[in-house]
């Protein structure tokens, strides 16, 4: 058996997944597709965990809103020992992209939703990113976090598919050239 992972970001025409600041405000800006959730309830059905950093995990914890994962949730961090346990199934953990991979499978984990710019690159440059869905919002935000940091070599992939929306967003998705 061999995990799949799959990257699912938002990002300006600019390439950032955060303005200056972090702000993330510009994401809510438009309004959702009309009945479209733009693939996201199907990549959280046949996903097995999430994968997110502790960056990641802060701004949701930090949302106003209830934990919205039901799926076990595992965040990458070095400085977070341990999650609330008021949240859900969350565990933290300090390994690399390879060695959390190799565990997860080890527990019969087939798919993974990788999440968050750090961690997302980290997959990348272990090149263990199968699957880049990414909707571009039609903004630029001139500055902020960007969707992926250096990367060691050049990662190639090849396009599957993109639809546009009617709120003028366009999703598209890209699988790894070698898979």
């Amino acid at each position: 058996m061999t995990i799949t992972c799959t990257a699912y970001l938002g990002m300006s025409l600019d390439g950032f997944i955060a303005g200056p600041d972090n702000d993330l405000a510009w994401l809510d800006v438009l309004p959702p597709p009309v009945d479209n959730d733009m693939g996201f309830g199907a990549l959280m059905e046949s996903i097995d965990a999430l994968v997110m950093g502790r960056g990641t995990f802060d701004v949701v914890t930090g949302f106003d809103i209830p934990w919205p994962y039901t799926k076990p949730v595992i965040v990458m961090s070095k400085s977070m020992t341990e999650a609330p346990a008021d949240i859900g199934d969350v565990e933290v953990t300090a390994l690399d992209p390879v060695s959390l991979v190799e565990e997860l499978e080890q527990r019969g984990m087939s798919k993974l939703y990788i999440d968050g710019g750090a961690v997302v690159t980290s997959f990348l440059r272990a090149g263990l990113l199968d699957e880049l869905i990414t909707t571009v919002i039609p903004v630029a935000l001139g500055g902020g976090t960007k969707l992926f940091g250096e990367l060691t070599a050049p990662q190639w992939f090849r396009h599957v598919s993109s639809e546009a929306f009617d709120n003028g967003m366009v999703q598209t998705t890209y699988r790894r050239a070698d898979a």
